[in-house]
């Protein structure tokens, strides 16, 4: 994904960059200003990038995870530059046993190698299981994800004051990053970043 996008979300505008000013809003944005300070997606979520990430995620292929770092080093290059510490999106305890890895925390884990950011892994817990968000629209997702996380309190002097980049594997519709940037920033983040491999992309306007 490179420009037009929106300046925010990241989300790609699909008419010609003479028709967008550098900085446009999505109507979305505009509309629900999400939490955090800009979101960067690699790719657009769709065939082929879905079942390169549906085999790392459910297919136990970690192998795969170098191959996003170009990408997301590329697209994610001008919120790593000021990022403090990395953060990935937990997960329950009960499904990190069934799938045996957090694939946001195996992303970020090699993302903090390549850019020399420091990772805490922990830094944030998800406190209590939510059913699988496949399924559900922005509304649902919102209320599914709702004080399910919380940042682990020996994590709290090293985010305050500090500019976060959350990783997540796909941005949906957002809920889940914006929830995950709420706990943050009550927390004492300066400021919140989101970085992810691939997105869900609708129509937009701006």
């Amino acid at each position: 994904i490179t420009d037009p996008q929106c300046n925010r979300c990241g989300i790609p505008f699909d008419f010609d960059i003479g028709d967008v000013h550098e900085g446009s809003i999505c109507a979305g944005c505009l509309k629900s200003p999400p939490l955090f300070d800009k979101a960067r997606s690699a790719v657009i979520y769709d065939d082929a990038s879905r079942d390169i990430i549906l085999s790392f995620k459910h297919g136990d292929q970690t192998h795969i995870v170098p191959s996003f770092m170009p990408w997301l080093q590329q697209t994610g290059a001008e919120i790593l530059d000021g990022t403090d510490f990395i953060v990935p999106v937990p997960l329950h305890s009960w499904r990190m046993l069934r799938r045996r890895f957090n694939q946001s925390a195996l992303i970020s884990q090699y993302l903090s190698q390549e850019v020399k950011v420091s990772v805490l892994l922990g830094g944030l817990k998800r406190r209590r299981s939510t059913p699988t968000q496949g399924d559900l629209n922005f509304n649902q997702r919102q209320k599914n994800v709702k004080n399910a996380f919380i940042v682990d309190p020996k994590y709290k002097a090293q985010i305050n004051g500090k500019t976060i980049l959350l990783i997540d594997d796909v941005y949906t519709t957002g809920a889940t990053v914006n929830e995950c940037t709420k706990i943050l920033l009550k927390a004492g983040a300066a400021s919140v970043n989101i970085l992810t491999v691939a997105r869900v992309v609708k129509p937009q306007r701006v």
